[in-house]
């Protein structure tokens, strides 16, 4: 008989709910280092019923390896970003901005040589999507492939950054990083008092953020301390929103409860802005990063000493229901100073299970030298952490938000594993680029639109994204960027594009609307966002688990999405929406409305072999429910070229 046969041969039911919980945790210990899974569930470690409590009290903390501070420091990420000398290249001819030579070099030392530059038409559909999210009208192609000025693509990129929308797209790449939602994962009955109807206003503000251009290190720090930052009811107070927003766990005066609550706090507010994984270290030291047990509980002892409230315009605490028809429409949820506490590390999780006290502080690996980093002494220590994370000293926000904005326009980010710049993350494939950018971006006072500006300005960017056998046979993956990426538009872009393009698109925010509300027309960035249950459409077409920080969506096909496409009520009336709009007058010929469909949904002429099918397709006899020209139509919708942008 093994010995844990034994032990669980015994009678005492404590024992076996002793033996399972130590099992659970040792195979649970090593938490996954994407963040934030817990590693022990609440109460697994704790004491079962009828067994001695002092027992589990007794057990010693696990011992962990001393961390050499210096040496730690010399890994990449730890490194303060230098700026580095322009290469030197080859083809001097190829660069347009100063991201082109690091990418040249790399190309060139693989034997590489860069793609061609896109067509025009290619350029500007491919820049109006991904700076606002929608497709440029046929007169906004015309005139820019008409436009002979050498300075054309400037002033059309300039015309895009100014453009609301462009705060719009930026918050669609925001709000899955700060886990934005309106509601909770649990609702008992028609219990709302958790629920948020007031969320809106976080992500209003951030979208205006993006649109006027707020540097980043301000955007970052505002969000954990604005009220510390800038006084009592300033206009920044719904940038709380960030931490107000976060999950309420049922019976939250338990400290099981609210150690979940902080867990989340942690892991959200480090993964977005410094890429690292500190909520690994809840249960013990990280296993691949310098981030031990003490740094984690530092941390959760500032969002300990914080709490969560609905604050009224008048600057006081709104009591009450959290109901939509009740609440003053201008109440924030957000979050103010409680009593200041240092928490005790709780010994593999377990609150119960009290170590040494961890003074509230910043994480140690990214304090200069070798010394501890100064303690927090200011109420809860949102301001000192604000002040830390965005101190360009840092060596990772800068970093972290470059490599965001970078995947976002490329489709690859420079470092994959985008919220994990530790051991376990992935490296690089432009450290000296990665390092360049995130020095001139911090250089040009944190500006998002100056960054945005130089990538999408770039010959990298302005490359065709034709494959090519040769150059596929050495690099595959495409890693030195030898072409564009074609990508697939994110369910955002494509549900606004055909609400544009059948010209019921609505240009207001606001309070959230359900996605299935029949007077929807907004863009999809002000739906509700629900916790409980995601809107259907956006779970299909991969919108993250609003539940955690998402780092990056997937990027799925399924039968499911063709068949939304094709079938679903918004589909279908956009398709007819779509045909009314393109068909003109009565006596367009079936090839001018081919014409004109291909114009507006991509910005070209059809070719003959298009038009020929089209045609042929166009004189069949009707079938039941939609015309012809509205099933054409809804083809166009539901094709490859209107999913994907080159």
């Amino acid at each position: 008989m093994t010995q844990c046969s034994k032990f669980l041969s015994l009678s005492a039911p404590w024992k076996r709910g002793l033996l399972v919980g130590v099992v659970m945790a040792a195979m649970l210990a090593p938490c996954a280092e994407a963040g934030g899974s817990k590693a022990v569930p609440s109460g697994v470690a704790g004491s079962a019923a009828g067994g001695p409590p002092a027992l589990l009290a007794t057990v010693a903390p696990p011992s962990s390896a001393p961390i050499d501070w210096m040496k730690e420091r010399q890994f990449w990420s730890f490194r303060p970003p230098v700026s580095a000398a322009r290469p030197n290249v080859v083809n001097g001819q190829w660069p347009r901005q100063p991201l082109d030579y690091f990418v040249l070099a790399s190309l060139e030392a693989k034997k590489l040589t860069p793609s061609a530059e896109a067509s025009r038409r290619t350029l500007i559909r491919r820049a109006t999507f991904d700076l606002t999210g929608l497709p440029p009208t046929p007169e906004e192609v015309v005139a820019f492939v008409a436009d002979t000025r050498a300075d054309a693509y400037e002033r059309l990129i300039d015309r895009l950054l100014a453009a609301p929308a462009f705060g719009e797209r930026l918050a669609s790449l925001w709000l899955p990083l700060a886990r934005y939602a309106e509601d909770q994962a649990h609702q008992v009955g028609s219990d709302t008092k958790l629920f948020y109807p007031n969320a809106w206003r976080y992500r209003e503000w951030v979208i205006n953020a993006f649109n006027r251009d707020l540097p980043f290190d301000r955007f970052a720090a505002l969000q954990l301390a604005a009220d510390q930052i800038e006084g009592t009811n300033a206009a920044n107070h719904a940038a709380l929103g960030f931490l107000g927003l976060g999950p309420k766990y049922y019976n939250r005066g338990r400290i099981d409860v609210m150690a979940d609550e902080w867990e989340d706090r942690v892991d959200t507010v480090t993964r977005s802005f410094l890429g690292l994984t500190v909520a690994c270290a809840r249960c013990h030291d990280h296993k691949f990063d310098p981030v031990t047990m003490q740094d984690y509980y530092a941390l959760a002892g500032v969002f300990a000493s914080t709490r969560m409230l609905n604050r009224a315009p008048d600057g006081k605490p709104e009591d009450g229901k959290n109901d939509a028809a009740k609440m003053n429409p201008a109440t924030l949820h957000i979050v103010e100073d409680g009593p200041a506490q240092n928490l005790n590390i709780f010994l593999r999780g377990n609150p119960e299970r009290k170590g040494p006290v961890a003074e509230r502080r910043f994480v140690r690996v990214l304090a200069p030298g070798d010394s501890e980093p100064p303690v927090f002494a200011s109420g809860s220590g949102r301001k000192e952490l604000a002040n830390a994370i965005a101190d360009r000293r840092n060596p990772l926000t800068a970093r972290v938000w470059v490599n965001r904005v970078w995947g976002q326009f490329f489709g690859r980010p420079l470092v994959a594993s985008t919220s994990n710049f530790g051991h376990s993350g992935e490296k690089p494939t432009h450290p000296a680029l990665l390092d360049d950018l995130a020095v001139r971006f911090m250089d040009r006072g944190w500006s998002v639109k100056s960054l945005v500006r130089e990538i999408v300005l770039s010959a990298t960017y302005r490359q065709a994204s034709v494959a090519d056998a040769g150059k596929t046979a050495l690099d595959a993956a495409n890693e030195n960027l030898w072409r564009m990426n074609r990508r697939r538009l994110s369910i955002e872009q494509w549900r606004d594009s055909v609400l544009f393009l059948s010209g019921e698109l609505e240009g207001v925010g606001g309070k959230s609307l359900e996605l299935d509300d029949a007077r929807n027309r907004r863009r999809t960035v002000y739906a509700r966002i629900s916790r409980l249950k995601l809107n259907d459409l956006l779970m299909q077409f991969d919108y993250p688990d609003a539940n955690v920080h998402s780092e990056k969506r997937s990027v799925t096909t399924t039968a499911m999405q063709k068949l939304f496409v094709l079938n679903s009520p918004f589909a279908v009336a956009q398709a007819k929406s779509v045909a009314a709009r393109l068909h003109g007058s009565a006596g367009d010929s079936d090839e001018t409305l081919v014409e004109r469909a291909y114009r507006q949904l991509f910005g070209r002429e059809p070719d003959r072999e298009e038009t020929g099918v089209a045609a042929a397709f166009l004189r069949q006899p009707t079938a039941a429910g939609l015309t012809r020209w509205e099933q054409y139509t809804q083809m166009l919708l539901a094709s490859n070229e209107m999913m994907y942008v080159d």
